[in-house]
């Protein structure tokens, strides 16, 4: 029998890494990625933008880096909606009847 030189991903790589809350981890990491595309589309700068989201220049770095601690899920959504988007949020049954119920980000 071969040994595999990998292990397969569950698909959540922050679920892989253990961290404490995977699903939101992703969630934000994803919410993340868009404010910084927004940001990058528009041609804003940092101050420029931190001007526009109603924080400080510090904060937009941290968050286009990927260091989103200090930042709930509500928080990005609010700069989703500053920045000029529309942010819809469905609540529906989960998926999977053997499943636990998830978090994801369209």
């Amino acid at each position: 029998m071969v040994k595999k030189g990998y292990v397969v991903g569950s698909g959540n790589v922050f679920a892989d890494l253990g961290h404490r809350r995977p699903a939101e981890a992703r969630a934000k990491a994803e919410l993340a990625r868009k404010i910084a595309a927004l940001i990058a589309r528009r041609g804003l700068t940092q101050t420029a933008a931190a001007e526009l989201l109603e924080v400080d220049q510090p904060k937009v770095s941290a968050l286009t880096r990927g260091r989103l601690a200090g930042f709930s899920l509500d928080r990005l959504v609010r700069f989703l909606v500053l920045l000029g988007s529309d942010v819809q949020i469905v609540v529906k049954p989960r998926a999977r009847a053997d499943g636990r119920a998830r978090v994801m980000v369209a």
